[in-house]
């Protein structure tokens, strides 16, 4: 008999870390994990089995399919908004065809099952795009679910499109057919930069906020990316993972939409780096503008609204700015490198 698992793609993350730590102390469900790297030894420790694999490779999801019986599946894994840039054919690849490829192996676990099954995504608030005019960050102050979805990277391209067939497997898949199928039960939340105590950032656009404090508890100088005046909103590790559960567990009927924004707190560069200079004053924060990734940040909000996800399923992050600093990021970071 197969078992019966929770799957999580990208496991190896900064996402995918705090995930499964927080599914782990729940303590009631057997974590499947996938990514192209293997999983530190402390979070390997909570799963199933870890699949270093690619997730286009057809067999191996075939494989997978063969032993385990998936319950819900969290798809994390994606190419992110600055390496995509590079390589925007391959990010197409991973970020569209990986999610639709995973999209149609839950709809057939549905059909099998009898009942949705469902599909946590991931999204981001790369699938904004703001007019190009000035101080429109100002003009559009808390940007809705459905305003400016003119992406202007491949990230946001991707991440924008996914969300359209996680709306269409969820409400119109195979609507010709004679027989209509059991659809997915489909769930994203657009996080905003998110912030991460446990691992090291990796490539993302709004990564000057991370790079910024890891450098600063190692003692070395940094040239922020962006300008002082850059906004954009910003969530804490842990609060990424709790609103990923939180939708999660949501009854379905009391949802409205597929797609969530959620927020925790906005600051500008210039804010971070105050608040990083107050822990560390001794290191070097200049800036050296790189006008292409400035360009993408001022595409985006300057805050999200997530009053849609507040009321539908009571979201509510644990973390404002200054715990987030004072509780979470700083004391962690600093520990990471005190030796």
């Amino acid at each position: 008999m197969r078992k019966k698992v929770v799957f999580i793609t990208g496991a190896s993350g900064e996402v995918g870390h705090a995930l499964i730590e927080h599914l782990a102390a729940q303590g009631n469900v057997d974590l499947l994990t996938m990514d192209l790297r293997p999983l530190p030894p402390n979070i390997k420790k909570h799963v199933v089995e870890h699949v270093e694999g690619n997730l286009l490779d057809k067999i191996l999801l075939a494989r997978i399919v063969t032993q385990y019986e998936i319950d819900a599946i969290f798809h994390l894994a994606a190419l992110l908004s600055t390496s995509s840039e590079f390589t925007p054919a391959i990010a197409h690849e991973v970020n569209v065809e990986g999610t639709r490829g995973l999209l149609q192996l839950a709809a057939e676990q549905s059909q099998w099952r009898n009942k949705p099954i469902q599909f946590i995504f991931p999204s981001s608030i790369a699938v904004y795009g703001m007019p190009q005019i000035a101080h429109s960050k100002g003009l559009y102050q808390r940007v809705r679910e459905w305003e400016w979805n003119q992406p202007r990277t491949m990230y946001g391209c991707n991440k924008l499109y996914c969300e359209m067939l996680g709306n269409y497997f969820t409400h119109h898949y195979r609507q010709l057919a004679a027989e209509s199928p059991v659809s997915v039960d489909f769930r994203s939340v657009r996080f905003p930069g998110l912030i991460s105590a446990v691992t090291v950032p990796t490539g993302g656009t709004s990564d000057y906020a991370p790079e910024m404090l890891h450098a600063a508890a190692q003692g070395k100088p940094y040239g922020c990316f962006v300008r002082e005046d850059a906004r954009i909103p910003f969530m804490a590790m842990p609060d990424a993972a709790h609103a990923l559960l939180q939708l999660a567990n949501a009854p379905q009927e009391n949802l409205t939409q597929t797609v969530y924004n959620v927020r925790a707190f906005s600051l500008t560069a210039g804010e971070i780096r105050e608040r990083v200079l107050n822990a560390f004053p001794d290191v070097e924060i200049t800036y050296d503008v790189h006008e292409k990734r400035q360009a993408i940040i001022d595409s985006w909000p300057g805050d999200l609204d997530d009053s849609s996800a507040r009321q539908d399923w009571g979201w509510k992050p644990q973390y404002d700015a200054d715990r987030s600093f004072d509780e979470y990021l700083i004391p962690n970071i600093s520990k990471r490198y005190a030796n």
